[in-house]
């Protein structure tokens, strides 16, 4: 019985998160209320108090579902500026925008929640980026870096698929690549 109650649990936590990852993404955070998010997981809202706390709290953890660049950090340091370039070029090319990234465009003049998003932005971006590289100035450069990558989400939001009008990704990777070999250069 034990075992069921758990897996229960764990699945209306999921549920939980995934409907307010799609509504903060859909409609940011001042639109979204516990009610709307309880609704949408088919979950008592007692429930998302429980395991959540206040709406603050669930905003963390859906941008928390987020992991680190997966993978865009490791390797060659010579490669770096291509990896980032890909990673970029993909998000911008891709045919559905990241629910997180919407999420945070559309949220982020919440001061509510500001905190929440540079403190997510800086443990998941800069700080790893700034570590990586190294030297005097690898936090500006890290910054100006975490300045593309996070605005490449916000060109996203705002023109979906139509961001670009690339030819093809290559062209768009070797672009970016190039501005990021001179923004990670020490």
């Amino acid at each position: 019985m034990e075992e069921v109650r758990r897996r229960d649990r764990e699945g209306t936590r999921q549920r939980i998160l995934e409907a307010a990852r799609r509504l903060f993404a859909e409609l940011g955070y001042d639109q979204v209320t516990m009610r709307l998010i309880a609704a949408e997981a088919d979950a008592n809202i007692a429930l998302i108090n429980r395991y959540f706390g206040a709406k603050r709290e669930l905003f963390a953890e859906v941008l928390a579902m987020q992991g680190r660049f997966p993978g865009v950090l490791e390797g060659p340091q010579e490669e770096l500026p291509r990896r980032l370039a890909e990673y970029v070029a993909d998000r911008l090319l891709s045919d559905r925008g990241s629910p997180v990234m919407a999420a945070l465009s559309r949220s982020s003049a919440t001061p509510e929640i500001q905190g929440i998003i540079k403190d997510r932005v800086s443990s998941a971006i800069m700080e790893p980026l700034a570590g990586r590289l190294g030297g005097e100035d690898a936090r500006l450069r890290a910054s100006i870096a975490t300045a593309l990558i996070t605005g490449s989400g916000t060109l996203r939001q705002l023109f979906g698929q139509d961001a670009l009008e690339a030819p093809a990704r290559e062209v768009v990777v070797e672009r970016l690549a190039r501005v990021f070999e001179v923004c990670l250069a020490p």
